[in-house]
């Protein structure tokens, strides 16, 4: 017979997961180190990452987003801001989802907001959410393509690179952005 109390229930492994990421969040000069080190990696793997990223209002940059589901998931991630190259401020990203799901899985997020009125609009929302605050076009790109400036119209663009893990999921539906205090 085996104890109960010693089996692992799938929502306190996601509770587990969002607890460690609020004791080990990174420092405002780490998360800096980790997001330029991100770029470097998009800029390095997709033709046209830095032109693009040059033509952006401002984009947003998680280094390391994790994503870990039995059943239930959920992921978590912090990031910068970045307008004209300088972080100017500093985000955590988290969704959850229900259906078949098992694993966990590390990934990389680049946003850009391609005009001012995107840019400013997410700015000043207190908790900017995907599908209800704004839509991000996701652009699914592999190592070695190019990125095309003139048939990406969209006003926010979402890239997610660097997948590392057992579980695959390209979405940012539901994906809620929330300002953070790095001061």
């Amino acid at each position: 017979m085996m104890n109960v109390s010693k089996k692992l229930h799938p929502f306190m492994l996601l509770v587990a997961m969002f607890c460690a990421t609020s004791v080990l969040a990174a420092s405002a000069d780490k998360l800096n180190r980790e997001s330029n080190k991100a770029l470097q990696v998009f800029k390095q793997d997709v033709d046209g990452a830095e032109v693009f990223l040059s033509q952006a209002a401002g984009y947003l940059v998680f280094p390391r987003v994790i994503k870990v589901g039995i059943g239930i998931g959920g992921e978590t991630g912090e990031g910068v801001l970045r307008v004209g190259g300088q972080t100017t401020a500093y985000y955590r990203t988290t969704a959850g989802s229900f259906g078949f799901q098992l694993g966990a899985q590390a990934k990389s997020i680049v946003i850009a907001f391609m005009t001012r009125e995107a840019l400013d609009k997410f700015r000043n929302a207190s908790g900017w959410k995907v599908g209800v605050d704004g839509s991000v076009a996701l652009i699914d790109l592999g190592a070695g393509k190019t990125i095309d400036t003139n048939n990406i119209k969209d006003p926010v663009v979402g890239f997610i690179f660097g997948s590392k893990g057992l579980m695959y999921n390209l979405t940012l539906e539901g994906t809620k952005f929330s300002k953070l205090d790095k001061s």
